[in-house]
């Protein structure tokens, strides 16, 4: 990975606490052209340090009210990605790690309700060949949700 300086860990730190914020404000901030802010964030898009942008949703608006992480124990952990391309045409689920521990891979899934996770638990995710077990955790609120800090280092 391209290794980042300052300015672009100012950038980050910047845009991760508002995405939308206009680049001239960036440029400002940083004491730069809009250009440059523009050739930086576009090198850090390239070289994967900036992996996205956007809004995020309340699954709760759309009626997702159970947020569950699943464990699930594989027959072989080098059937994993075999798992993961059928995981990929499940919507619920939202995201998936490959995992050292009691589990070969721990999912992050969403349901309307319990019914639903019931249906996505035994329907979907338990029929996936090698599969062999499953064990489900039902998130009861999200305390704290933020991404990794962008920290200054001495150069």
């Amino acid at each position: 990975m391209e290794k980042i300086d300052n300015l672009d860990r100012k950038i980050l730190g910047i845009l991760s606490l508002n995405a939308r914020i206009p680049f001239k404000d960036v440029a400002a901030e940083c004491g730069v052209s809009r250009a440059a802010i523009h050739q930086r964030v576009q090198r850090l898009m390239e070289a994967g340090v900036i992996t996205g942008s956007g809004f995020d949703v309340n699954p709760k608006s759309l009626g997702y009210t159970t947020c569950t992480y699943v464990g699930l124990n594989l027959e072989r952990g080098s059937m994993y990605k075999e798992v993961v391309k059928r995981m990929l045409d499940i919507p619920e689920i939202v995201e998936c790690h490959f995992t050292t521990g009691s589990y070969t891979m721990l999912i992050k899934a969403f349901a309307f309700d319990n019914a639903a996770l019931m249906d996505l638990l035994n329907n979907k995710i338990q029929t996936i060949p090698g599969v062999v077990s499953t064990e489900t955790l039902i998130s009861l609120d999200q305390s704290i949700k933020r991404d990794i800090p962008v920290i200054q280092t001495e150069e």
